[in-house]
C-alpha cells in the first residue's frame, strides 16, 4: 500500500487543480451567449457528442462510486445497475427519441403538456426538479468521497469544491459548453477507469484467485441481489431515461430526429463494458480489503499506485463528478426557467438569459445542505429513477393509449405515485417490494380507475390549455 507524503499529495492536487483551471478556461471560451445556445446548443451537436452526453448522464460520479460500492457486498451482478442504462437507451432509441425530438419540446414537462395540458406540465416539472435535486445530492457525496480520499480533506470540504467548480462549468457554459467539455471529461474518466482496472487486476492476480477464495455469489449473474431488485433496476433506469430532463435536452441538440435516435443507440453500446469494469472493481476491493467501508471500494485503489497514476485517476474521478453535477444542475435550471419563471414574468431574451445564470448558481449550491444526510448511494440513485419512472408511465400512456388522456387522471396519478414512492422508500421497501414497482404501477392504476369512475372527466380534447400548447408547438417547429 502506498502512503502518500505531503509532496505526493501536493503533486496529485496540482494535477487536479491544473485540470480544473484548463477546463474552466475552455468552458468560459465556449460559453453560451444566448438562451438557445444555453438550452439546446442551437440544435447543431453531432451524434457522437450527444451519445457521450447521454452515457455520462447515467454513468457519472454516483453510478461510478455507487456501483463499485454495491459490488463490494452483492458481487459483480451490481454491474446490472449500469447495464440497465444500456437496455434503457436501446428502448428509448427505438420507441421515444424521434417522437420527442419531433415534438419541438426540449423539456419533458413541455412534452407532457401536449398530451395532458398545463396543469400536468407543472406537476411533471415539480417532480423532475425534486428527483434531479436528489440526484445531485448523491453526486456531491460520491464525488466528495473520491476527492477526500487522496486530498486528505473532509467530506464537506470536498463537496464544496465540487459545487464551486461544477457550477462555474454549467452556469457560464450552458449546454453548448457542457456538451464539448463532456467529451474531454469522459475521455479522462475512461482513462482513469482503465488504470483502476489494471491496478486491481495486478493486485488480485485476475479473476481466478478471487473465485477460489470468495463466496460463489460474487460471480453469478444475480449475486446476492434478488431478481426483483435487478428487474427494478432495469425498469427504473429505462423509465428514468424516458423522462430525464437532460436526456430530452441533449437529443434536442442534435440536427434531426434520426440523429437523435442514433445518439441513444450509440450510448447503449458504450454502457456495457463500463458497467462490468465497475462491478469488477467492487469485487476486487472486497477480496483485497474486506474491512474497509463499502463507500471506498473504488477510491481505495488510489492508495495502491504511484502519485502520478493516482493523480490521473483522481483527475478522472473529478471529471466524472463535474459531468454529473453539471448536466443535472443544467436540467434543473432549465425546468425552473422554462416552466415557472418565463410563464410568470415573460422576460425579454436578454433578461431570461441573465436570470437563467443566476438561478443556475443557486441550483449548484443548494445540494450542499444535505450532503451529510445521504444514505446508501446506489439506493438513492434508484429511488430518484423511480420518481422519474412515474413521469415516463404517464407519457407512454399519453402516446400509446390516447383513450386515457385525462388531465385529472394524469395529475392525480403522478402526485399519488410520487408521494407513495417516497413513503415506500423511506420505510425501507416493506414486504421486500422495491419502491420502483410502486412508481411503475401507481400512476397506471390511478389513471385507469379515474377513467372508469369518471368517464366524462377532462381530457386532452376538452382542455382549455390545448390551443396554447398547440400554438407553442407550432412556434417551436417554425424555429
Amino acid at each position: 500500500m502506498t502512503t502518500f507524503s505531503y509532496w505526493d499529495t501536493a503533486i496529485i492536487i496540482g494535477m487536479v487543480v491544473l485540470y480544473i483551471v484548463v477546463t474552466s478556461i475552455i468552458s468560459i471560451r465556449l460559453r453560451s451567449r444566448n438562451s438557445e445556445q444555453f438550452m439546446v446548443a442551437s440544435r447543431n451537436m453531432p451524434v457522437f457528442v450527444v451519445a457521450i452526453l447521454l452515457m455520462s448522464e447515467f454513468i457519472g460520479a454516483k453510478s461510478t462510486v455507487g456501483t463499485s460500492q454495491e459490488a463490494f457486498s452483492a458481487g459483480i451482478a451490481a454491474s446490472w445497475s449500469v447495464i440497465a442504462a444500456s437496455i434503457g437507451f436501446l428502448f428509448f432509441g427505438l420507441f421515444m427519441a424521434k417522437r420527442l425530438y419531433s415534438s419541438g419540446e426540449f423539456t419533458i414537462s413541455g412534452f407532457i403538456a401536449q398530451k395532458y395540458g398545463k396543469g400536468a406540465k407543472l406537476i411533471v416539472s415539480a417532480i423532475m426538479i425534486y428527483a434531479l435535486f436528489l440526484v445531485n445530492v448523491g453526486n456531491y457525496v460520491s464525488g466528495a468521497a473520491a476527492i477526500s480520499t487522496v486530498m486528505r480533506i473532509n467530506l464537506p470540504t470536498a463537496a464544496i469544491i465540487t459545487a464551486i467548480v461544477s457550477t462555474i462549468y454549467f452556469a457560464w457554459g450552458g449546454l453548448k459548453s457542457v456538451a464539448y467539455l463532456t467529451i474531454v471529461h469522459s475521455a479522462v474518466k475512461l482513462i482513469g477507469l482503465a488504470i483502476l482496472v489494471v491496478v486491481a487486476w495486478r493486485l488480485t492476480g485476475g479473476v481466478a484467485p478471487m473465485m477460489q477464495a470468495m463466496p460463489e455469489h460474487y460471480f453469478t449473474w444475480k449475486g446476492s441481489l434478488s431478481q426483483g431488485t435487478i428487474g427494478a433496476w432495469i425498469i427504473g433506469t429505462a423509465g428514468a431515461i424516458f423522462s430525464t430532463q437532460f436526456i430530452i435536452q441533449a437529443i434536442s441538440g442534435t440536427r434531426s430526429a434520426n440523429a437523435a435516435r442514433s445518439s441513444t443507440l450509440v450510448a447503449a453500446l458504450l454502457c456495457v463494458p463500463i458497467g462490468v469494469a465497475l462491478g469488477f472493481l467492487g469485487v476486487a476491493a472486497k477480496f483485497l480489503f474486506p474491512g474497509i467501508k463499502s463507500l471506498y471500494a473504488l477510491p481505495i485503489f488510489l492508495q495502491h499506485m504511484n502519485p502520478l497514476l493516482a493523480g490521473v485517476v483522481t483527475t478522472s474521478l473529478v471529471a466524472s463528478i463535474f459531468v454529473s453535477v453539471s448536466t443535472v444542475a443544467l436540467a434543473i435550471a432549465s425546468l425552473i426557467v422554462k416552466d415557472f419563471y418565463v410563464p410568470r414574468y415573460h422576460p425579454t431574451p436578454e433578461v431570461e438569459f441573465r436570470v437563467t445564470r443566476r438561478i443556475s448558481f443557486v441550483v449548484g449550491f443548494i445540494p450542499l445542505i444535505f450532503v451529510l444526510f445521504v444514505p446508501q448511494i446506489l439506493a438513492l440513485s434508484f429511488f430518484t429513477r423511480a420518481l422519474r419512472l412515474t413521469v415516463s408511465v404517464v407519457a407512454l400512456i399519453g402516446i400509446y393509449l390516447p383513450f386515457f388522456n385525462s388531465n385529472r387522471g394524469a395529475i392525480a396519478g403522478m402526485v399519488l405515485a410520487t408521494v407513495a414512492t417516497t413513503v415506500w422508500y423511506l420505510l425501507g421497501n416493506p414486504f421486500g417490494i422495491d419502491n420502483m414497482y410502486v412508481a411503475l404501477l401507481t400512476p397506471a392504476i390511478v389513471i385507469v380507475l379515474e377513467k372508469l369512475l369518471f368517464p366524462s372527466g377532462p381530457s386532452l380534447k376538452g382542455s382549455k390549455d390545448t390551443p396554447a400548447e398547440t400554438k407553442g408547438l407550432a412556434q417551436n417547429k417554425s424555429h
